[in-house]
Protein backbone atom coordinates (compact mmCIF):
# COMPACT_ATOMS: atom_id res chain seq x y z
CA UNK A 1 0.00 0.00 0.00
CA UNK A 2 1.35 3.20 -0.85
CA UNK A 3 1.68 6.03 1.12
CA UNK A 4 0.97 9.70 0.19
CA UNK A 5 3.97 12.53 0.35
CA UNK A 6 3.82 15.39 1.94
CA UNK A 7 4.89 17.80 -0.16
CA UNK A 8 6.08 20.29 2.33
CA UNK A 9 8.53 17.72 3.61
CA UNK A 10 9.65 15.16 0.18
CA UNK A 11 9.90 11.85 1.71
CA UNK A 12 7.74 12.20 4.74
CA UNK A 13 4.38 10.28 4.64
CA UNK A 14 1.37 11.95 5.25
CA UNK A 15 -0.46 11.05 8.62
CA UNK A 16 -3.51 8.38 8.59
CA UNK A 17 -5.00 10.19 11.03
CA UNK A 18 -6.12 14.27 11.48
CA UNK A 19 -5.21 14.78 14.44
CA UNK A 20 -7.15 16.63 16.88
CA UNK A 21 -10.34 13.62 16.95
CA UNK A 22 -12.39 11.24 18.69
CA UNK A 23 -10.91 7.97 18.52
CA UNK A 24 -12.34 4.87 19.62
CA UNK A 25 -9.97 2.60 21.30
CA UNK A 26 -11.33 -1.01 22.21
CA UNK A 27 -10.46 -2.98 25.33
CA UNK A 28 -10.89 -6.10 26.51
CA UNK A 29 -10.23 -8.24 29.88
CA UNK A 30 -11.31 -10.54 32.20
CA UNK A 31 -14.33 -9.48 33.81
CA UNK A 32 -13.25 -7.48 37.10
CA UNK A 33 -15.15 -5.34 38.90
CA UNK A 34 -12.89 -2.19 38.62
CA UNK A 35 -11.79 -3.36 35.31
CA UNK A 36 -13.62 0.14 33.92
CA UNK A 37 -12.22 2.23 36.38
CA UNK A 38 -8.82 0.88 36.19
CA UNK A 39 -9.11 1.75 32.33
CA UNK A 40 -10.59 5.11 32.78
CA UNK A 41 -8.01 6.38 35.52
CA UNK A 42 -5.43 4.87 32.86
CA UNK A 43 -6.24 6.93 29.96
CA UNK A 44 -6.42 9.54 32.36
CA UNK A 45 -2.95 10.03 32.87
CA UNK A 46 -2.82 10.97 29.41
CA UNK A 47 -5.85 12.88 28.66
CA UNK A 48 -7.45 14.01 32.10
CA UNK A 49 -10.32 15.33 30.59
CA UNK A 50 -11.13 11.90 29.58
CA UNK A 51 -14.67 10.09 31.91
CA UNK A 52 -17.00 7.66 32.46
CA UNK A 53 -19.47 8.75 29.86
CA UNK A 54 -17.22 7.96 27.02
CA UNK A 55 -16.75 4.45 27.73
CA UNK A 56 -19.42 1.76 26.15
CA UNK A 57 -19.46 -1.37 28.27
CA UNK A 58 -20.14 -5.11 26.77
CA UNK A 59 -19.65 -8.39 28.35
CA UNK A 60 -19.01 -11.59 27.07
CA UNK A 61 -22.25 -14.38 26.09
CA UNK A 62 -20.10 -15.93 29.21
CA UNK A 63 -19.30 -13.32 31.89
CA UNK A 64 -16.16 -14.16 32.03
CA UNK A 65 -14.79 -11.62 29.73
CA UNK A 66 -15.53 -7.46 29.55
CA UNK A 67 -14.56 -4.87 26.44
CA UNK A 68 -15.20 -1.52 26.71
CA UNK A 69 -14.92 0.92 24.05
CA UNK A 70 -13.13 4.62 25.04
CA UNK A 71 -13.71 7.18 22.70
CA UNK A 72 -10.90 9.63 23.57
CA UNK A 73 -10.01 12.82 22.13
CA UNK A 74 -6.53 12.57 21.09
CA UNK A 75 -4.28 15.65 19.74
CA UNK A 76 -1.27 14.33 18.48
CA UNK A 77 -0.26 10.12 17.56
CA UNK A 78 2.20 10.49 20.40
CA UNK A 79 -0.61 11.01 23.01
CA UNK A 80 -2.34 8.07 21.14
CA UNK A 81 0.66 5.62 21.21
CA UNK A 82 1.51 6.64 25.11
CA UNK A 83 -2.72 5.94 25.72
CA UNK A 84 -1.92 2.74 24.24
CA UNK A 85 1.19 1.71 25.90
CA UNK A 86 -0.44 2.87 29.43
CA UNK A 87 -3.40 0.46 28.43
CA UNK A 88 -1.42 -2.36 27.04
CA UNK A 89 1.01 -2.76 29.96
CA UNK A 90 -2.04 -3.03 32.17
CA UNK A 91 -2.13 -6.73 33.64
CA UNK A 92 -6.21 -6.71 33.85
CA UNK A 93 -5.88 -5.93 30.14
CA UNK A 94 -5.89 -9.08 27.63
CA UNK A 95 -5.44 -6.64 24.07
CA UNK A 96 -6.40 -3.22 23.03
CA UNK A 97 -7.25 -2.36 19.92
Amino acid sequence: MAQSENFANPGAKTPLIDFPCDFSIKVMGEMHESFAQVIIEAIQTKEPTFNASKVEMRASSGGKYISLTCSVYVTSQTQLDDIYRVISGHPLVKFAI
